[in-house]
């Protein structure tokens, strides 16, 4: 696992969190020119749990999920206030962005193949990151291919396009690209609409053993598979946070707000 990222003595805003909490957001909006996407969410992330978002479509998770990873550079229309923690200090105002970016994977719904071989799809990240060594390199391209449940298709065409794979073995190709950084914070947005429910099943199974290694943010807009996988979970709605609590509370009738029942119940969505 990559060593945990230190404020650097040259960063504004360093802070320092309680040692088990790996992401702290406080009083984050976002907009979109003049249109809310979400507004004054607060909330902690505890290190080596699955945290699951759920909630319906505009709720605001993907807009959540993009600043956690500054990806609002890209998009001039796309406003961020407040503070979000990494390992204690405010990514929001740290000046090396693509450090932050080599410590947490992101998986969108679509999958984005990089014009290249399956193999070099995965090996990019190791190389860039220095390594040289074709063994190494093997290795690792094994290992997250494996992970995703794609090493057995494909592992006889590893220098054929990646683009050349059906929708869900590009999305598993994704993911696989993702876990060749070796994140601190991996985060996957609606990751099984492009697969099927066996290989969904068994890349669930791989998360639950990845916990161990990293923080994991699960975006999902299946309620069990939240169910299933996340520790605690946050209800977001029309760019409210309503409600955060461990999952199986969520589905009892601990739930404290009824929106969220109803939401779970499938009454709306």
């Amino acid at each position: 696992m990559v060593a945990g990222m230190q404020p650097p003595a040259n960063e504004p805003g360093a802070q320092v969190e309680a040692a088990n909490i790996k992401l702290a957001v406080r009083d984050l909006s976002i907009s979109y020119g003049r249109d809310t996407a979400l507004g004054n969410v607060s909330l902690e992330i505890r290190e080596h749990e699955i945290f699951g978002i759920i909630g319906p479509a505009n709720a605001g998770k993907t807009s959540f999920l993009k600043s956690l990873n500054r990806m609002d550079m890209f998009n001039s229309d796309m406003h961020v206030k407040g503070e979000v923690l990494f390992n204690g200090l405010n990514i929001r105002k740290l000046r090396n962005i693509y450090a932050l970016r080599s410590r947490i994977g992101v998986v969108f719904p679509l999958p984005v193949g990089l014009p290249m071989t399956i193999y070099d799809n995965v090996a990019l990240a190791p190389r860039l990151s220095g390594m040289k060594n074709k063994a190494d390199l093997d290795v690792i391209v094994e290992r997250c291919l494996t992970r995703a449940a794609l090493w057995d298709e494909v592992k006889d065409r590893l220098n054929s396009l990646g683009s050349l794979l059906s929708g869900g073995q590009q999305q598993r190709l994704t993911i696989a690209r993702a876990l060749s950084q070796e994140p601190e914070l991996l985060m996957l947005d609606e990751f099984s609409i492009a697969v099927d429910p066996v290989t969904t099943m068994r890349i669930e199974d791989v998360l639950k053993e990845l916990k161990a290694e990293m923080t994991i943010i699960l975006v999902t807009n299946l309620v069990q598979q939240a169910r299933r996988l996340a520790d605690r979970t946050a209800f977001f709605l029309a760019g409210e946070c309503v409600e955060i609590g461990e999952t199986e509370d969520l589905f009892t009738d601990k739930v404290k707000d009824q929106r969220t029942n109803d939401y779970i119940e499938g009454r709306f969505g």
